[in-house]
């Protein structure tokens, strides 16, 4: 029985890798190399620094059992925070979108926490609450940052940008107690309190830390486009969402979550997309192919042990 379950294990860690790989090698033979170009991977790195920042905050949410489906309007809204306060200086608002962010995430928090209202229902009230904010100071004309908020949209800085916030989001997750805090969270929240973890206090704070990391991802987004438009972080939720399942993460959180499950997701996830683009896929059949994988991936990597239970 324990060698059975020990295969199970095994088998259910390599097949984010092993779908990596055959993502990789299926688009290179179907696209004849051209998906994997100099100028082709600089552009598909580029597209990938937004969601590889977004998931940070949210792989911490879903850790713990929650879903952030409020991710895209907070992106929007974080980013026209960013490109306004640019005119005036750009730490300061790099510091503006990381605090709006936050805050929406105190929002998310609170009424999940306080008000007892599950993540899914909470966030999906606020995408729909924070789109309309951000639909409305887009209206006339979007918001243009600073003329000069452009020249730091180079493969170097965006590089090194994301790198410093999954290290600096790793060493925290692994080496600090947090990860298991998150994952004890996960797994259960009457243990976690009988082992002296404070489950609300956590809670509420990691929604508030996921909501300034978004605020760094509208930094980047920002600096990519150099404006904002009422479509700004359409659709991110749902990115996220598959991005973290493809690349192997109980949608219930729990102990089976590892940090590696951020960056393969992503990376699978922007080359299937690129790939399907390049081979002239009409959208609406890949969406369909993205809810096929998306539904697949969803039930191989359940924790059922633990149960459906999103908090």
């Amino acid at each position: 029985m324990g060698k059975t379950k020990n295969s199970a294990g095994l088998i259910r860690t390599l097949m984010p890798f092993a779908g990596f790989i055959f993502i990789v090698g299926l688009f290179a033979f179907l696209t004849k190399g051209r998906l994997y170009t100099v100028g082709n991977l600089k552009l598909l790195l580029s597209q990938t620094y937004v969601l590889l920042i977004a998931c940070v905050g949210v792989f911490m949410i879903m850790t713990m059992g929650g879903l952030d489906f409020s991710q895209g309007s907070m992106l929007g809204l974080c980013s026209v925070v960013v490109c306004y306060l640019s005119n005036i200086n750009i730490a300061l608002a790099v510091v503006c979108g990381m605090i709006t962010g936050g805050l929406i995430g105190l929002i998310n928090g609170f009424f999940n926490v306080k008000r007892k209202i599950t993540s899914f229902i909470v966030t999906i009230c606020n995408m729909y609450l924070f789109r309309g904010i951000v639909a409305y100071a887009t209206t006339k004309t979007p918001v243009y940052g600073a003329s000069n908020i452009t020249t730091y949209n180079t493969l170097p800085f965006a590089l090194t940008f994301t790198l410093v916030i999954l290290v600096v989001a790793f060493v925290i997750f692994q080496y600090t107690g947090l990860g298991n805090r998150l994952k004890a969270i996960g797994a259960g929240e009457t243990a976690a309190r009988f082992a002296g973890i404070r489950v609300e206090r956590t809670k509420i704070l990691v929604y508030a830390a996921a909501g300034m990391i978004t605020g760094l991802a509208a930094f980047i987004n920002s600096i990519k486009v150099g404006s904002v438009t009422a479509t700004a972080g359409n659709q991110l939720e749902t990115q996220i969402m598959i991005a973290l399942v493809l690349g192997g993460m109980p949608v219930n959180g729990g102990a089976k979550v590892k940090f590696y499950n951020i960056i393969l997701g992503a990376l699978t996830y922007k080359i299937l997309t690129a790939g399907l683009v390049m081979l002239g896929i009409e959208p609406k059949t890949q969406q369909l192919i993205m809810g096929i994988v998306f539904l697949v991936m969803v039930a191989i990597f359940a924790d059922r042990e633990t149960g459906m239970i999103v908090k």
